[in-house]
């Protein structure tokens, strides 16, 4: 069960709009969809969003799950967690075991990124997420550091698991084309980052590192992807007089996506200094790694354990905008054969921890289990 595609634009797809029927299967799954607001532009949409579509699915959801039965309900949960609501209403209704995976942390990303600054707002959020927590029967974090704080908003019994993503199938295949969007920066070193543009990633930081390598014309960053960000990127890049080392692609299919990494010399990660940012793995890391291309990062905790531990590339703390540069500088300057091994190290370390096939096999058994438990 999911909303009417219209992320990140905050309108729904025109291409969903005029043929919707074909959008209702996904790999042989039903896919039920219910009408909400679309995000649109600030906080006040997006509030409202969030807001529609938990009425929506716990109301005309349900309706259009009635007769079905469930075996398990599984909650996918990037952001928000009020999605968490409808699912407690199918778990009453259905009877069906809950287990809910945890990919952000609220209400504490909510303070990160200045989405909500009232401390009162904030403990109420507080409140709502211990209130769907302690109704799963088995939660998931994304990083071994999210444990520890999911449990301040549980039971004392509770089962939390470490589970993190993957990267998709389209990544780590041998033979790739490369991108033709990159043919032109041919002969330089180029440093792409690939994902959302938006507050968390700390843009301000990463173009004051490409602002000190200005002079440095064999270095060349790249931006793949759209956020709420992105015009005020595209702003500072003119504003910098950055346009000859920095270049915004716009965004691209999920299947295009290898062959940027592929035609890339380095990947770009970045989070901003947060506790909170600190304890999350951020989702490119995986795609990165599987694609064999050294990393280089901008962020701390476990994000950066995951790549120096693998020996992957190169990283520095949050907001070092200076020792970004540097490393991009030395990155630059080290072999191919260097730059090769690290691209190695970091799929040796995708396969043994983050291949998806190892973590289906794993989510099978641990939803076999909350089966077992109820």
């Amino acid at each position: 069960m999911t909303g009417y595609p219209n992320y990140p634009d905050g309108v729904v797809f025109e291409d969903f709009k005029a043929n919707p029927e074909s959008y209702a299967q996904y790999a042989g799954a039903d896919i039920v969809r219910i009408p909400m607001a679309p995000r649109g532009k600030g906080s006040v949409r997006l509030a409202w969003n969030y807001l529609t579509f938990t009425l929506s699915a716990s109301t005309l959801g349900l309706l259009r799950l009635r007769g079905r039965k469930f075996d398990r309900i599984f909650v996918y949960e990037p952001s928000p967690i009020t999605v968490g609501l409808p699912a407690i209403v199918m778990k009453w209704v259905k009877k069906a075991p809950l287990t809910f995976w945890v990919l952000d942390l609220w209400p504490e990303t909510l303070r990160a990124v200045g989405m909500v600054k009232s401390e009162r707002v904030l403990r109420l959020v507080g409140h709502l997420v211990s209130f769907i927590y302690r109704r799963c029967d088995v939660i998931l974090a994304q990083s071994r550091s999210f444990i520890s704080n999911i449990r301040r908003y549980c039971h004392a019994s509770q089962r939390v698991e470490f589970f993190p993503s993957w990267a998709e199938n389209v990544f780590g295949k041998e033979k790739i084309e490369l991108a033709p969007e990159l043919a032109p920066y041919a002969g330089r070193f180029k440093i792409l980052f690939a994902g959302n543009i938006g507050e968390a990633q700390d843009f301000p930081a990463i173009l004051d590192a490409a602002e000190q390598l200005k002079t440095c014309t064999n270095i060349q960053w790249i931006f793949v992807g759209d956020g709420r960000m992105a015009s005020w990127v595209a702003d500072e890049i003119t504003r910098r007089g950055l346009q000859r080392t920095v270049t915004m692609l716009g965004r691209f299919p999920l299947e295009r996506m290898p062959s940027f990494y592929a035609g890339a010399d380095a990947l770009l990660v970045t989070l901003k200094r947060n506790e909170v940012f600190a304890m999350t793995i951020p989702g490119k890391v995986q795609s990165y790694l599987a694609a064999g291309r050294p990393l280089l990062g901008m962020l701390d905790g476990e994000g950066a354990a995951v790549i120096d531990d693998a020996k992957a590339g190169l990283t520095c703390f949050s907001g070092a905008s200076a020792r970004l540069a540097a490393l991009a500088r030395q990155l630059a300057d080290t072999s191919l054969a260097e730059r090769q091994a690290m691209g190695a190290a970091g799929q040796a370390c995708y396969r043994e921890q983050f291949e998806r096939n190892a973590l289906m096999d794993r989510i099978e058994q641990i939803l076999a289990d909350a089966g077992s438990q109820t």
